[in-house]
C-alpha cells in the first residue's frame, strides 16, 4: 500500500467516528426538541452535515485509491447512514490498515506466504 492510499484510509477512519457521534447527537437533539422543547437541531444538523459530506468525500477518495470491490465500497457507504455505523466503519478501517501494514512489511522483508 502506498502512502497516498494509507492516507486516504486514515482520513476516512478519522472522520467516521465523529460522524457517528454527530449522527447520534442529532437524533438525541431531535427527540429533545419534540419532548422538552430543547432546540439544538439546527447547529447539530449543520455539524453533522459537514461531517457527513467529509465522510462521503473521503469515502470516494479511499474507494478510488484502494480499488475496493463494489460490495466493500457500498458497505462503507451504508455504514455512514446507520446510527452506529460510523463506529463499525472505524473499526473495520483500522483492521484493514493494520493488515496492509503487516503485508507491506512482509513484502519488504521478503517473507513469502507458504
Amino acid at each position: 500500500m502506498d502512502i497516498k492510499t494509507a492516507s486516504s484510509l486514515h482520513r476516512l477512519r478519522l472522520v467516521s467516528a465523529p460522524e457517528g457521534v454527530s449522527f447520534l447527537l442529532l437524533l438525541t437533539c431531535s427527540v429533545l426538541k419534540r419532548t422538552v422543547g430543547f432546540d439544538a437541531v439546527f447547529p447539530m444538523g449543520l455539524i453533522h452535515g459537514i461531517l457527513f459530506i467529509l465522510y462521503v468525500l473521503f469515502w470516494l477518495d479511499a474507494w478510488n485509491r484502494t480499488k475496493w470491490a463494489f460490495k466493500t465500497a457500498a458497505l462503507y457507504f451504508v455504514l455512514s447512514v446507520l446510527p452506529f455505523g460510523g463506529f463499525v466503519a472505524e473499526r473495520r478501517l483500522k483492521r484493514e490498515a493494520e493488515n496492509a501494514v503487516i503485508a507491506s512489511r512482509a513484502r519488504r522483508e521478503g517473507v513469502v506466504n507458504a
